[in-house]
């Protein structure tokens, strides 16, 4: 698989370089699906989906053939990974996925970004976490919608650092030498453009749900479906380093505000450090600074 030595110009630049190279998963993704395929007899959808849904490229894929695939009958989207499985079916599922490009193998000459591209599966899985919880409390009406959008939301961070990780090491150096620039600023000034940005224009056109597209969208803030999914990722990204982060407070008070419930009950939930719940509780913090504005 190709690497991308110099930005391009143009959003369609970076559309068509992703659309023509085969999206790798994590290792651990393709041993587990191999597994399953050799007792395929035994296996059942939602163990299959759960293991996808540990992965949020192997998740995208999943998505992206289900969209490329679809019958002129099927009038309606597939917005969740176990109904994806259950339209294909196990069997086919398995053996069309269980051989796929793995994230370490594209990525095996630079150590550096494994480390950085595992750190964002991981902050993605918090806060596709987080995301679940919250739309449980209130009571929405597919959590696991909400789930897949949250998970799905940090994937073209995860591309560049398969596809870019010099260009996305530059991206973090920006950031280390001067802690106040914001993500936004930094990628910009390395790409061309931001990760958001990017994932909009690649999500479209890979004709994803635009249910799940619309969650990822911040125009679309004031929807509660849409602040869950943004809150849950920048909950996750500020307390990647800790629970210490100067915006931890403002996104606390817009997540007490989404889903009406106390700083003390929050915290409980989220399973916060000990250590830190002290000084999360006087905190304070305005739910306006946490969110874009509409």
């Amino acid at each position: 698989m190709a690497l991308i030595p110099q930005p391009f110009d143009t959003i369609d630049s970076y559309i068509a370089f992703f659309s023509q190279e085969p999206l790798p998963v994590l290792k651990h993704t393709v041993k587990e699906l191999q597994a399953m395929l050799e007792q395929e007899d035994s296996i059942n959808g939602r163990t299959v989906a759960a293991l996808v849904l540990s992965d949020p490229m192997m998740t995208l894929k999943v998505l992206i053939h289900i969209e490329a695939n679809r019958r002129a009958r099927q009038n309606h989207d597939i917005t969740t990974i176990e109904r994806a499985i259950m339209m294909m079916g196990i069997s086919p599922f398995l053996r069309d996925f269980a051989d796929q490009p793995t994230i370490e193998g594209q990525i095996a000459q630079h150590p550096k970004a494994l480390v950085g591209v595992l750190r964002v599966i991981s902050r993605a899985r918090r806060a596709a976490r987080y995301a679940r919880d919250w739309a449980i409390v209130r009571h929405d009406l597919d959590v696991d919608e909400v789930t897949v959008a949250a998970l799905l939301s940090e994937v073209t961070e995860i591309l560049c650092w398969c596809f870019a990780p010099t260009l996305t090491q530059q991206v973090y150096e920006l950031q280390r030498v001067d802690r106040g620039l914001r993500s936004a600023v930094a990628q910009r000034s390395v790409f061309n453009f931001s990760a958001k940005e990017l994932q909009l224009a690649l999500v479209r056109h890979w004709h994803l749900p635009d249910l799940l597209v619309s969650m990822m969208d911040e125009r679309y803030i004031d929807n509660a479906r849409v602040r869950t999914v943004q809150l849950a990722n920048s909950l996750a990204r500020h307390t990647a380093q800790g629970w210490d982060n100067p915006a931890i407070p403002d996104d606390l008070s817009a997540i007490e505000k989404l889903i009406h419930i106390s700083r003390e009950n929050l915290l409980a939930r989220l399973q916060v450090p000990h250590e830190s719940i002290e000084n999360l509780l006087a905190a304070g913090g305005d739910p306006d600074r946490a969110l874009p504005q509409a």
